[in-house]
């Protein structure tokens, strides 16, 4: 990790750059793979499969019976595992379930607000260099306590064909509906426009690559809603000499190793402790089976030192990490008066990859300074607000000619005929 010592704020915007490509780079690439499965379904998505996975599984759609013998692959231990974090992220969830929103705005006018379930969702769970069958827990979870009643999983197929049997056992568990052996840009478009394999899907979830970033945010021309813009991962720890300096590195490490364009970033008021974390990083390292994943990622990170908190907090809300963790004398500074993260970790036990598994809470989060407009995946994401109004003979009377006076004034004159002739059908 490269170290910057006391930054010029003026500098900021060019130091915290993510490395990633830019949008230009791979939308040509995304729009041709978008038109030729819009206009050829099926026999495209195979083609596209060939092309970038190498393979092309006798059926895309996982049967019943490769689920079953997929669960037997599993380990009772792994097993396990994901039904602690399932109850865990069930919990966490359910507790985000509003109650209905009900006022009367004056005499005779009733307001109120019901959520709804989204019908048809789709879940896209990366399997490239890692099987994330956790991400399957994330959004399957929320979509089956929501009420979803489609809920289409996309994952690309390893070179046998097959989906990994975990994330297929992580996927009966939760409800999901139906199982696709098709991943990247295909899987986007695929359930953008449907084909005779795919569901077309109202909104799309789930983090992936930058082609797969992409891919989602030209979903939304064609009417098909996302979760947010998730890439690569990142991660931004805060830290000083309260911290433990080999659970900074490693924690830098659990990021790093997702893929060799994450990044991980360390801010620190302490050059003491910059220096042992980065003796640290290189111990942990070299026994990491992702070993060259993970330094080419920790090549396109940074250690940057400043004088104080306040400093600090001000870069970090400029960065705006997907997932931050405060390890400091003064974590109640940082977790007060952070405005822009994903997920909040606090403390020397709360490893980022907590988040990840088993904690409850959701780990598909914005990335690339999304999180200073965006939420990560919850329960809402789910579903959406529907409003009602219900006005008596009382009510139309108290709150009428206000609104014949401003759609008068906005020379929409029969929105306020559509008021008037109630009006005088009472006097």
């Amino acid at each position: 990790m490269k170290t910057i010592i006391n930054p010029p704020k003026e500098s900021w915007s060019q130091l915290l750059q993510r490395p990633t490509k830019t949008v230009d780079d791979i939308e040509k690439t995304v729009n041709q793979i978008f038109d030729d499965i819009q206009r050829n379904g099926d026999k495209s998505v195979e083609k596209y499969t060939q092309l970038f996975d190498g393979v092309m599984p006798e059926n895309t759609v996982v049967s019943l019976d490769e689920i079953a013998a997929a669960v037997l692959l599993v380990s009772e231990e792994l097993k396990q595992a994901i039904i602690l974090a399932k109850k865990n992220i069930t919990i966490f969830h359910n507790a985000q379930k509003n109650k209905k929103v009900y006022v009367e705005t004056v005499k005779g006018v009733e307001c109120w607000q019901e959520k709804r379930p989204i019908q048809k969702v789709g879940l896209y769970i990366p399997g490239g260099t890692a099987p994330l069958f956790s991400t399957v827990l994330m959004l399957a979870v929320p979509a089956q306590i929501a009420g979803c009643k489609e809920i289409v999983l996309c994952s690309p197929p390893n070179k046998e064909g097959n989906i990994h049997p975990a994330i297929l056992y992580a996927a009966q568990l939760c409800g999901v509906t139906k199982i696709i052996k098709v991943g990247g840009i295909q899987a986007i478009a695929g359930l953008t426009f449907g084909t005779r394999s795919i569901p077309q899907v109202y909104k799309i979830f789930g983090p992936g690559n930058q082609f797969v970033t992409v891919a989602k945010q030209l979903a939304t021309k064609y009417g098909v809603a996302i979760d947010m813009p998730a890439g690569p991962s990142e991660l931004l720890v805060v830290a000083d000499d309260a911290a433990n300096a080999s659970y900074v590195a490693s924690d830098l490490l659990s990021q790093a190793e997702h893929g060799s364009d994450s990044q991980v970033i360390l801010v620190s008021t302490s050059k003491q402790l910059i220096a042992a974390v980065e003796i640290a990083l290189e111990s942990q390292l070299k026994e990491l089976p992702r070993f060259e994943i993970a330094q080419n990622a920790i090549e396109n990170s940074k250690s940057i030192f400043v004088e104080t908190d306040e400093i600090a907090l001000d870069l970090i809300n400029e960065y705006g990490p997907e997932h931050f963790i405060v390890c400091t004398k003064n974590d109640a500074f940082y977790v007060d008066n952070i405005e822009n993260a994903g997920s909040v970790f606090i403390g020397n036990y709360t490893p980022e990859s907590a988040g990840d598994y088993a904690s409850g809470t959701n780990h598909t989060l914005p990335t690339n300074g999304f999180t200073k407009a965006y939420s990560g995946v919850n329960l809402d994401s789910f579903t959406k607000s529907i409003t009602f109004q219900k006005i008596s003979k009382e009510g139309i009377q108290n709150i009428g000619n206000s609104i014949e006076i401003m759609a008068e004034a906005e020379g929409l004159q029969a929105h306020k005929n559509a008021v008037t002739i109630r009006l005088n059908d009472l006097k």
